[in-house]
């Protein structure tokens, strides 16, 4: 049966894709967006879907939520300020976009009359902190940062606070204690942990999905905060040396935006899913050298990553996921790794020049000048 639903944030990366994918699929689909200027400079996106009906208005304006909700059965809340760097200089704005246009939405869902019979948002892997590590004395360890005498040292391994041992990643599952180490990430701690906990009193069944590095068409390029594939496609298009932070050998689970959508579609569907946080990744760790070398080859140009040896203020070291609990529920991810990097290289060819700017040096003074770099 035909189901009408809201996509907050539905014209950026994730939001648009779940659209297409919506729309396919024969849903009656609303997109709330303000169409931030750092993601669209100013244009309307030339991929929105024209079987959508849009509300260009921002998240914390409850008078447009309320009339972009109406009718709706799902929401899928994709709205957010993204980019860790920049939440640690522009503190209100990501808690005002992101915690509070969150509570926004829940002030609506228990205080009006509604339809909603399904509430999925958009959470994130920056909420665990560290990942989940081993320690061959101690067992497993749950270390927070590390410290920053150490770092200051160019020591850039994980050492268990106990015996001071290298610590060996292990796949990051969801009951791993939650040390978000920015603003971002406390943000969207406060997102999920908000709709969860609603959800349950109110009996309205949410699934927050915690998102783990998310690359694919439509990637913002225009921020130079968030989105490591992006910024590293900007910098080799512009023949620029891609920049790696510590020594390149930290690790992330890349995850394309289809499987991101695939993971969205059984939520809505599962019941399986309500009243839990779960982990979409692909369960493999990537280095962000191996990233790095990987988009100079795609896009054939004749560079070698820089390895600044640098530290950026909240950055962990390694965080991939065990996707063990959304298999179960019958999500696989489909985008094999180098398929999705040359859709990625692709797509950003396609770009006009003006649009694939490289802005990382400015982002990188402002971080400097904050000291948010060591």
């Amino acid at each position: 049966m035909r189901k009408k639903v809201l996509v907050t944030g539905g014209a950026g990366f994730v939001g648009s894709h779940l659209v297409d994918a919506l729309v396919r699929d024969g849903e009656e689909v609303v997109v709330l967006d303000n169409l931030e200027y750092q993601v669209h400079e100013g244009r309307l996106p030339g991929y929105l879907n024209p079987g959508a009906r849009y509300v260009f208005a921002d998240v914390t304006d409850g008078e447009a939520l309320e009339r972009a909700l109406e009718g709706c059965e799902v929401v899928f809340h994709e709205a957010a300020a993204v980019g860790v760097g920049q939440s640690m200089y522009q503190v209100e704005k990501y808690m005002r976009v992101n915690a509070i246009g969150t509570a926004k939405l829940l002030d609506l869902l228990v205080n009006r009359e509604h339809e909603v019979e399904k509430l999925v948002v958009a959470s994130s892997m920056s909420i665990y902190g560290e990942g989940k590590y081993e320690c061959a004395d101690c067992g497993v360890v749950y270390p927070r940062l590390r410290p920053r005498e150490q770092l200051a040292a160019r020591d850039w391994e994980v050492r268990c606070p106990t015996c001071g041992l290298a610590l060996k990643p292990l796949p990051t599952d969801e009951g791993k204690p939650l040390f978000p180490t920015s603003i971002y990430a406390m943000s969207k701690r406060d997102q999920e942990e908000m709709s969860l906990a609603i959800g349950k009193a109110y009996g309205i069944p949410t699934v927050a999905l915690r998102y783990f590095n998310i690359y694919g068409p439509r990637q913002a390029l225009s921020n130079p905060y968030t989105g490591v594939c992006a910024i590293f496609s900007c910098r080799i298009r512009n023949d620029n040396p891609p920049v790696i932070f510590e020594d390149g050998l930290q690790s992330r689970d890349f995850v394309s935006v289809h499987d991101i959508v695939r993971a969205n579609l059984l939520a809505m569907e599962s019941s399986g899913a309500d009243y839990k946080a779960l982990n979409v990744g692909t369960g493999r760790p990537t280095s962000i050298r191996e990233i790095a070398e990987v988009l100079i080859r795609l896009y054939g140009k004749r560079l070698e990553p820089e390895v600044s040896n640098k530290y950026r203020e909240g950055d962990i070291r390694h965080c991939y996921a065990d996707i063990t609990a959304i298999s179960a529920l019958g999500f696989a991810p489909q985008v094999a790794f180098e398929e999705g990097m040359q859709e990625l290289a692709e797509w950003v060819g396609l770009q006009p020049e003006c649009q694939v700017a490289d802005r990382f040096e400015k982002a990188q003074r402002e971080l400097e000048r904050r000291k948010l770099t060591l």
